[in-house]
């Protein structure tokens, strides 16, 4: 892939498959509170791909497993946090698995008064909590899946909401979500892997080192579409086949320390893709590997893509290998996302000091022997973002950088679909009046968590 964007992939093609919003993943130990997701939103739709992208320490793969349901104590996901997964299949699989645990969110509508609801004295929620200014702009939808829909009757354990269609005939349902962090066990296992499946960045951390690769395969296959015997021994061997592995009828039985390191790669994602997921998250799958295998591996995830309209979560800290596979970006730092686009106007137009710096840090493209570094490192996140957790290190920082927590705005007017969480922004605004808007919504904020 090039820079130019996959003409099938636009804003409009689909609804997202998932919607993360407002975030909050922490960890919780007898010395300190670390925020290592703070508040993170985004959306991934079938057959794109969405890039992740920051130093070491930013919370990325904090936020895949919390995707993933892989949070262990001392972490855990705080309420207020949601992760929807809008497959239209799993919502009526999971209707029809756990019909007391799914909600059909038309019937609470006419129930739902946004601002009779937020001026309840039980309610412990502010709009500003969910994202809004106003309580007039918080649809019902984001209420439940941020789990404050008790005083409207949702249970503590209900995780699949109806939007369309009736829980009583889940054949029917034409659209809703299953809200991913109110899943249990049983849920989650149904999910994890079936629907969602992973890539790790150290393949030898995914394989067995006793079992064959084949046999680890199967084991996936008979989990979650019940193949056993000689068809699903088959169905190892085709998928090792799809993903470039040579003669793999009879590397089908050999063990993971037989394969190159680029083959065990191959090996695990055939092995994500054995239950034919409709989301795939690979935790920087091609760190290990020389320039030479990295190329073919995200080939190879373009093409599986193409053939499978996969959605795809890509995680790094190469803007490189962002440039190459992802359709928009998403740049974190000390657990927020600090700006997002389209990856053509990210590289030919970033916004945020943070993403020059990234993008400065790149082989040719700037003059000069010396490559640009950024000062510093990325802080530990263990205290409430009442600032730019960037200003000790930015070039552009000024003296409200220190005082004022930014937003997340349009870099322009209107432009929803860039948006940077700098007071540098949006920028034909002079800066005491865009510092004077994040202001603002920080002061809203505050006040929220605190009444």
């Amino acid at each position: 892939m090039s820079l130019e964007q996959s003409p099938r992939i636009t804003a409009e093609r689909d609804e997202p498959i998932l919607e993360v919003r407002n975030l909050q993943t922490a960890f919780f130990t007898e010395k300190e509170t670390i925020r290592a997701v703070d508040d993170v939103s985004f959306d991934i739709r079938p057959g794109e791909t969405v890039g992740i992208v920051g130093e070491s320490g930013s919370g990325k793969s904090v936020t895949a497993r919390s995707i993933m349901g892989l949070i262990d104590s001392p972490g855990r996901i705080l309420q207020g946090s949601s992760i929807r997964f809008g497959h239209v299949e799993t919502v009526r699989e999971y209707a029809e698995a756990f019909p007391n645990r799914t909600v059909d969110l038309e019937s609470l509508r006419a129930e739902y008064d946004p601002n009779d609801f937020f001026a309840r004295a039980a309610v412990d929620v502010r709009p500003t909590d969910l994202g809004y200014e106003r309580a007039d702009d918080v649809p019902l939808e984001d209420v439940v899946a941020a789990g404050y829909g008790d005083a409207l009757g949702v249970g503590d354990d209900d995780c699949v909401f109806v939007t369309d269609g009736s829980p009583e005939s889940p054949s029917s349902i034409a659209d809703g979500f299953v809200e991913l962090t109110r899943l249990d066990d049983e849920a989650q296992r149904r999910m994890r892997g079936g629907r969602i499946a992973m890539v790790f960045q150290d393949p030898l951390t995914s394989l067995n080192p006793v079992y064959t690769v084949g046999n680890q395969i199967k084991e996936a296959l008979r989990l979650h579409q019940g193949l056993r015997g000689e068809a699903a021994t088959r169905e190892a061997a085709e998928l090792l086949e799809d993903v470039g592995i040579p003669d793999a009828r009879r590397r089908v039985n050999e063990y993971p320390h037989q394969f190159s390191g680029g083959m065990r790669q191959r090996a695990v994602i055939a092995m994500a893709l054995a239950c034919e997921p409709e989301l795939l998250i690979c935790d920087e799958p091609t760190t290990a590997l020389d320039v030479t295998i990295q190329a073919q591996i995200l080939d190879l995830l373009a093409e599986l893509q193409e053939e499978r309209d996969l959605a795809m979560m890509f995680i790094t800290h190469d803007m490189g290998v962002i440039a190459e596979i992802s359709h928009r970006v998403n740049v974190m730092y000390a657990g927020e996302v600090v700006e997002t686009a389209g990856v053509n106007d990210l590289f030919a137009d970033p916004k945020h000091p943070y993403t020059r710096g990234l993008l400065q840090s790149i082989p040719g493209r700037q003059e000069g022997d010396r490559l640009q570094t950024i000062e510093g490192n990325v802080p530990t996140p263990n205290q409430p973002a009442t600032h730019c957790r960037f200003a000790p290190r930015c070039p552009k920082a000024f003296d409200d950088c220190e005082a004022v927590h930014p937003a997340s705005v349009p870099v322009e007017e209107g432009a929803t679909d860039h948006t940077a969480a700098c007071l540098l922004y949006p920028e034909e605004l002079p800066t005491a009046e865009a510092v004077a808007r994040h202001r603002r919504r920080a002061d809203t904020e505050t006040r929220g968590d605190t009444e």
